[in-house]
Formats: C-alpha cells, sequence, structure tokens
C-alpha cells in the first residue's frame, strides 16, 4: 500500500499556507513511542519491556489518528506498537511521521523471541551507542526492505572512540525473514598491540517477517527528505580541505612592484661606507683598464 501523492498549490494562499509548515531549520533528536495494544501476548510484551512502552488500544493500519495525537502531543517522530490477535499472532509495527503525520508504517510478525534474560555473560551498559549492520540484498533492491532499513538507523555519529565500541546490532534479511541478533564486543589479548575482536550474543533475539505495509509515495518521501535552505551550509569560493581535516584557501593578488617592496633591515646585510667607496673606485679601475686594452688592439692592427 502506498499512501497518496503530494498535490501541489495552484493558488498563491496555497503557497503561503505551505511556507509557514517549512520543516524545522535544526531537528531535535529523534524520540519514539513504544505503544502496547489492547491484547498482547508474552512475547510482544516481554519486548516491548526491554523497549519501553506506553499501553493504549490501538489499530494503526485502521486509524491513524490517535498516533498522530500521540505524536505531536510527545514531539516524537518514530513509533513501535505491539499488539497480538489470532489473525496476526505476535506484531509489530514500526513506523516514522512527516509533519506529525504517518509517513510510512510496517508490520511485523515476531516467529521467534529469546530475552535478554537467558542469554548468559555480561551486556552493554546504558546509552552505549550501538554499531548497526545490515547483510543481504533485499536491504538494496527491494523499496520496503529498503524503508525498513532507513527506520532502523539511528544519528550518524562523526567521531566514534574505538574503546567505547561494545554493542553491536546485525540485520540479516534471507528467505523472506529478518533476523535481527544483539552481540556484545569483547576485546581479548592477542599477544600483540592490537587485541583480538570476539562478539558474544547477548539478545534480544528475534526472527521477523514482514506482513503489512503502508509506504509514503515517491514524492512525498522526497518532500520529508528535503533540507531547509537555512540549514544549508554554502559553499565559499577557493576554500577547501585536506584529507586531514585542514582548510586550505586561495587568494588573488594584483601584480606587485618588487622594487618598491620593503624588506627587513639586518646590520650584517648594511653596507658600509667604505664598502661602497671600494665598489665604486674598483669599477671606476676596471673602466680605465678597458679602454687601455682597447688602445692596445687599435695599435696592434693599425
Amino acid at each position: 500500500m502506498v499512501l497518496q501523492r503530494i498535490v501541489k498549490p495552484k493558488t498563491q494562499k496555497g503557497k503561503r499556507f505551505l511556507e509557514k509548515r517549512e520543516p524545522k531549520i535544526t531537528e531535535n533528536t529523534k524520540t519514539a513511542l513504544f505503544l502496547k495494544g489492547g491484547n498482547t501476548s508474552i512475547t510482544v510484551s516481554q519486548g516491548l519491556k526491554e523497549l519501553k512502552y506506553i499501553k493504549n488500544i490501538l489499530r494503526p493500519f485502521e486509524d491513524e489518528t490517535p498516533l498522530e495525537f500521540f505524536s505531536k502531543k510527545s514531539d516524537a517522530s518514530l513509533f513501535m506498537f505491539g499488539s497480538h490477535s489470532k489473525k496476526r499472532p505476535d506484531n509489530l509495527v514500526l513506523g516514522r511521521m512527516f509533519d506529525f503525520h504517518v509517513s510510512d508504517m510496517i508490520e511485523l510478525g515476531i516467529q521467534n523471541f529469546k530475552s535478554m534474560l537467558e542469554f548468559s555473560g555480561a551486556k552493554c551498559a546504558v546509552g552505549t551507542k550501538p554499531c548497526i549492520l545490515f547483510a543481504g540484498e533485499p536491504f538494496d533492491q527491494e523499496l520496503e526492505y529498503k524503508r525498513l532499513k532507513n527506520l532502523f538507523i539511528g544519528p550518524v555519529v562523526e567521531q566514534v572512540r574505538l574503546a567505547g565500541m561494545e554493542h553491536v546490532i546485525m540485520i540479516t534479511a534471507q528467505d523472506g525473514k529478518i533476523y535481527l541478533r544483539n552481540y556484545k564486543i569483547l576485546l581479548k589479548k592477542s599477544g600483540s598491540r592490537t587485541p583480538r575482536v570476539e562478539l558474544e550474543e547477548m539478545g534480544p533475539s528475534l526472527d521477523l517477517v514482514i506482513r503489512r505495509t503502508k509506504l509514503a509515495s515517491d514524492d512525498l518521501y522526497k518532500q520529508s527528505l528535503k533540507v531547509p535552505k537555512a540549514a544549508k551550509i554554502k559553499k565559499k569560493k577557493n576554500i577547501s580541505r585536506d584529507p586531514f581535516g585542514s582548510k586550505l584557501g586561495r587568494i588573488h593578488m594584483q601584480k606587485q612592484d618588487l622594487g618598491k617592496l620593503q624588506t627587513r633591515k639586518v646590520k650584517a646585510l648594511k653596507v658600509s661606507k667604505k664598502d661602497k667607496a671600494n665598489v665604486t673606485t674598483g669599477s671606476v679601475k676596471r673602466k680605465n683598464g678597458d679602454r687601455s686594452n682597447e688602445n692596445s688592439k687599435r695599435s696592434k692592427t693599425s
């Protein structure tokens, strides 16, 4: 299912109305709502307990109004809704908002779930930034998987401290299923400076299947990705950066007269009066000597 396309305004009044609804210049950190339906199974409840949840009786695919209300009230752009029914057991719905309206929704069915309590070993500390890895051709070829991948991806971190890399989320798409695994990174001695890296599964572990989808159209999706003009960094002419991050600039100047260039006066480079006199007398003697040589040559030829 694909949502309706954006209708471009045909009047000045419509254009002014859309201009007022421009996106934020600097967006805040995205927050997510975790919602629990009226009927849920132990699997869904345990899964949402580990991700935090809010109880509400909702049916996202039938009525989006309550979700949009909670999104606007909490200023949340992402949501995860859990429910359970005979027709759709162990159900999870992932989605996002654009301008406090539902943009994308993907319904997933949990076929196999293992809690963090079933895995022995240490767990990552709260607030640890994970490294997310995706494997499988569907994430690059199929539209539903592309949007789902975009939903899982969090904020991009520019600088990473390798010693603080403790958590890895591995998401694999294979044979119509999505396998979500969580690993803890262990750094062990290797006999050299670089440690030996090992992964230890710490949970939760989920096997998911895509059921229903409700995706935004291409033009609505492009509209949600649009960056305001005020937030765009203007490129400055003749300024660039090298691979190390140093700022380089090119300056254009007029041709200079080097004869009028004032240099630094150093005592060692100054010419004394005696040197000036020797230079002048030496040049005069050379000139006289050159003339005598010319006269001797002329007399010989004659």
